[in-house]
């Protein structure tokens, strides 16, 4: 019989799709999943937004429903089932209840609902800003629900946004196994109040070569087991038996043989400290060691894997609600496979191979289904040697990442660069690539990235589908600027669908051949060519035919294609500027133009210092009537009062300017909230503003945090 997935095409419930030629993409999965958007609600619905940064970007198929107080979301029953997990959002420093209703009767049971995961900030990592804005909560309902019943969720004590719904029919607790070990039966506490750290050891110690039996209830461990080898965790099911423990296994080493499977780990990680070993697995299992069937939430990562892991197999694992990675093979990682696992709302890479101090190899991300990570990509591949990443499916990147990246960024040395083959294999990827601010431009649904050093490993990625990516398709860049080469790339049978920008985006020297890639609804043109560094080479597309839909290619590489069908319709009274290229005649040191649109009010662009007059200017996309500017400085008090005379000057070829408003001075004050008001008059639209400053009062440049466009006056 076929595999049956769940595929997140569009909202609603999520669509069942069988394969045709390939296995399909996805993991198989317990619960069947509807969007929030796709129910009946007194609510409000939000989004679709990819703008970072926004509560809507954060959500699965960008859309969600806010319900304030008293408000409810109603959904239908898609299949039976006895439980159901809701991934919801709720104000920063907040907490409520969801009210539970089945065919219209309030259930005695409550789901708590709480903003102590959110909102992380990662400030050291350039381009990031507050984000980690949904979490997940579940609850048993007490009864069985049948597939056209209704069940729904109303928002008490806080405003709730919700995104989507699991609904599962939970399997009755397993049975202790023939002679295993309990932990109970070494003093732990399944009522939680108690400590279970030192019962967990003695058990583990009592059954080396057997089992350790976790029974039902929940468990409260208060530091890292380690010396974990030649054993077998189980409980009686990760809806059952619960450890709260924010370090679960601590170990650089072990003799390995050791199975976790059937319960659930579920930390109190509430920030990102990259210092902290606050994982579930951290280090080392020992070769032969497997981990299955766990439920593995609130923590920094799921597993940070280091040391001898050799054919490790992680499968039918739920990761949520990580600050940071789901699961990072950390370099040396031999024959490991990860398969059929599902990651929602992680903080970083969902699934990374990072090949640090030795390479990774031979080792596999095979069917897993990866939703919403909010930071980086979905899957990322950061060097090694033969690696395959097969029939996952990946959706709604959010900010510096892509639905899969395949890199020889190292962050640290030594680092073991791409190397031999490195297969890319029916994988779908849902509404993924970012806007990277860094950059100040988007990141591809797929992306080849010579960031650090050439790519000379044989890369061949084909069977791929990717549907509605915000911007381009396959992105080839060296992406830290340097205009390393991507080499020895072939892209063999794709489908694409209403991509917003382009096909291909090719910014690095170097070559691929495309063959079958067929394209319907391309936002801007089938290709944008144009290396980076500019005399850094050219980039080679070989049609190794079959290709139709993406013929035509970008003619300026001084500009950006801009989202076109694949981005959600824009909202007339939006802030045109936000988000867009910006450049200027000068910065001061790391306050680049970027600065002015990222949304932030907190950041700034200052141009060069004792040099006026400074220009900075922002390309909109397409020619605007603009009526308005909103001007910013931080509305910080240490920001004195000051005045800037500036002229506003418009174009729409980013050649010939034209001052739509003369020189005059733009007061700023913090006590008034550092904001100034430039009304602009009738006439033709433009598409590049400029603001040139030729003096200031409080400080010897041009300095804006946003510089915000409005069509309405």
């Amino acid at each position: 019989m076929p595999i049956i997935t769940v595929v997140a095409l569009s909202a609603g419930l999520l669509t069942a799709t069988a394969p045709t030629a390939h296995a399909a993409a996805g993991a198989t999965l317990p619960f069947t999943s509807v969007e929030a958007e796709s129910a009946t609600t007194t609510g409000t619905r939000i989004g679709p937004d990819h703008t970072q940064g926004t509560l809507a970007s954060e959500a699965s198929g960008r859309q969600a429903v806010r319900l304030d107080a008293g408000r409810r979301v109603e959904f239908t029953v898609p299949r039976a089932a006895n439980a159901v997990n809701v991934a919801h959002s709720v104000p920063d420093g907040q907490s409520g209840t969801l009210n539970v209703y089945v065919n219209g009767t309030r259930l005695a049971k409550t789901l708590p609902v709480t903003s102590k995961y959110s909102y992380i900030d990662t400030s050291w990592i350039p381009g990031a800003r507050t984000h980690h804005f949904f979490d997940n909560a579940r609850l048993l309902l007490g009864q069985n629900v049948q597939a056209g019943d209704k069940v729904a969720f109303e928002a008490a004590g806080a405003q709730v946004t919700v995104d989507v719904a699991d609904f599962e029919q939970v399997a009755a607790a397993a049975g202790q196994p023939a002679g295993s070990v309990s932990v109970t039966s070494k003093g732990a506490d399944p009522t939680g109040n108690g400590d279970s750290t030192q019962a967990f050891r003695d058990a583990i110690s009592a059954a080396q070569g057997g089992v350790v039996w976790i029974p039902p209830g929940d468990y409260r461990l208060t530091s890292a087991l380690s010396g974990v080898q030649n054993v077998t965790l189980q409980g009686a099911g990760s809806w059952h038996s619960v450890v709260h423990s924010s370090r679960f296994i601590d170990q650089s080493s072990s003799l390995g043989g050791v199975h976790i499977k059937d319960f659930a780990v579920v930390g109190e990680v509430t920030e990102r400290v990259d210092s902290n070993p606050d994982n579930f697995i951290n280090g080392s299992l020992g070769r032969g060691s497997s981990v299955s069937g766990m439920w593995l939430q609130h923590l920094k990562v799921g597993l940070w894997l280091m040391g001898d892991n050799d054919n490790l197999v992680v499968e039918n694992n739920r990761f949520l609600d990580m600050t940071a990675d789901g699961l990072n093979l950390n370099g040396n990682a031999r024959g490991v496979r990860v398969r059929n696992n599902f990651l929602r709302n992680q903080g970083d890479d969902a699934l990374a191979m990072w090949s640090l101090y030795a390479p990774d190899t031979n080792s596999s991300f095979e069917n897993n289904t990866i939703s919403q990570p909010n930071l980086a990509n979905g899957i990322a591949i950061y060097g090694g040697t033969d690696i395959a990443v097969k029939n996952n499916l990946v959706s709604d990147t959010n900010a510096l990442g892509s639905g899969i990246a395949i890199s020889n960024q190292k962050f640290l040395d030594p680092f073991s660069p791409l190397a031999g083959s490195i297969t890319v294999d029916g994988n779908t990827l849902v509404r993924t690539g970012a806007m990277n601010p860094n950059w100040n431009h988007p990141m591809g649904a797929l992306r080849v990235d010579s960031y650090d050093s050439a790519i000379n490993a044989t890369v061949t990625i084909t069977n791929t589908t990717i549907t509605d990516s915000p911007y381009s398709a396959f992105e080839f860049v060296s992406g830290g600027g340097q205009g390393y080469p991507v080499r020895n790339v072939t892209v063999d049978g794709a489908t694409v669908r209403n991509t917003g920008t382009v096909v291909v985006q090719a910014e690095a020297q170097g070559a691929a051949t495309f063959r079958n890639v067929t394209a319907t609804g391309v936002g801007a043109a089938g290709v944008y060519n144009c290396p980076y560094p500019a005399s850094s080479g050219t980039f080679a597309l070989t049609d190794g035919g079959g290709n139709s839909g993406w013929s035509t290619t970008w003619s300026d590489c001084s500009t950006w294609p801009q989202p076109g069908q694949g981005n959600p319709d824009p909202d007339p009274n939006r802030n045109l500027a936000k988000g867009r290229p910006a450049t200027a005649t000068g910065s001061q040191d790391v306050y680049t133009p970027g600065k002015a649109v990222d949304g932030d009010a907190n950041s700034y662009w200052e141009s060069t210092n004792n040099a006026f007059p400074q220009s900075w200017t922002v390309d909109l996309g397409s020619v605007e009537a603009v009526r308005r500017l909103v001007l910013k400085l931080p509305p910080s008090s240490a920001w004195g009062a000051r005045t800037q005379t500036l002229t506003v000057l418009g174009s729409t070829d980013n050649t010939t300017y034209t001052t739509v408003v003369g020189a005059q001075g733009c007061r700023f004050d913090p006590a008034t909230g550092n904001t100034a008001t430039v009304s602009l008059p009738s006439g033709p639209g433009l598409r590049y503003l400029r603001l040139s400053v030729s003096a200031n009062t409080g400080w010897p440049a041009g300095q804006f945090s946003e510089v915000e466009a409005y069509q309405t006056s």
